[in-house]
């Protein structure tokens, strides 16, 4: 019977987009309570440990933090365990590195580095939109932001832009067809479209049908649908590949095609 939160995590029972190796030991950093779900979030461990290679051991990591090296959307965070998420900008100012957490195209995350001027704000899915006991209307986003007095054209499903200095809503982006889009959940998950049409399925989940650059079709809940941009110009910049997933005999003619220009 369980008593209490739980406070470690096997290697085996980690996100398979984390990349861990099986063999490594047996123990994996659990995130801590915060901002993202734990089967959606990076730990900032493993970011300095695995993907930069800033640090060889998670005491070493630890240091890293303790001297509020790391900063997580503006702030210093001093949690190695701390979960990064989607759209989270992950930044070492002592480096010079500044990078937005985003997904491939096969659902694992990159550190795409990004600019000074696309550092200084990022995209929220708007995920409620209530009003409070005060009669205060407020948004809660996916990374569990609650901004008050939004633009009333606001809905759930929407996107906003957030200053991060501020913490203030900028602009935003409406759900609806015609908008570029990420897929942020499921199979699909890092492929980037054009949304086509909405399927709407009372007391189950609304259907979504989406294009994607080269014109192929594919369709996922509407709950893993996070629009980044209008028509074909996206507001961030996207990592390597765009969002267009290949088949397999593609990846492959692509590979050979690189071999035989080194060779």
């Amino acid at each position: 019977m369980a008593r209490g939160p739980k406070k470690h995590l096997k290697r085996l029972n980690t996100p398979k987009h984390w990349m861990l190796s099986k063999m490594d030991g047996i123990w994996a950093p659990r995130p801590s309570q915060g901002p993202h779900k734990l089967r959606e979030c990076l730990p900032l461990m493993l970011i300095l440990r695995n993907r930069l290679k800033y640090a060889l051991t998670g005491k070493e990591t630890k240091m890293i933090c303790m001297e509020k090296l790391v900063k997580v959307d503006g702030k210093v965070r001093t949690d190695p365990n701390f979960p990064a998420g989607f759209m989270d900008v992950v930044e070492l100012p002592k480096a010079g590195d500044q990078f937005r957490l985003i997904f491939d195209v096969k659902g694992r995350f990159v550190l795409h580095r990004i600019s000074d001027e696309e550092k200084a704000f990022k995209l929220c899915r708007v995920n409620r939109c209530e009003f409070t006991a005060k009669k205060v209307p407020v948004i809660v986003t996916h990374d569990g932001r609650t901004i008050r007095y939004p633009d009333p054209l606001v809905k759930v499903n929407d996107t906003v832009k957030v200053d991060l200095a501020t913490g203030k809503m900028t602009s935003f982006y409406k759900f609806e067809a015609g908008q570029m889009c990420m897929i942020t959940k499921g199979r699909n998950s890092g492929r980037v479209g054009t949304v086509v049409h909405v399927e709407k399925h009372p007391g189950s989940f609304d259907i979504v049908i989406v294009r994607d650059a080269t014109g192929n079709s594919f369709s996922t809940r509407l709950e893993n649908v996070f629009v980044i941009g209008t028509g074909d110009v996206p507001a961030v910049t996207l990592p390597k590949g765009k969002g267009i997933k290949m088949s397999i005999l593609e990846e492959r003619a692509m590979i050979v095609k690189k071999k035989k220009l080194i060779c």
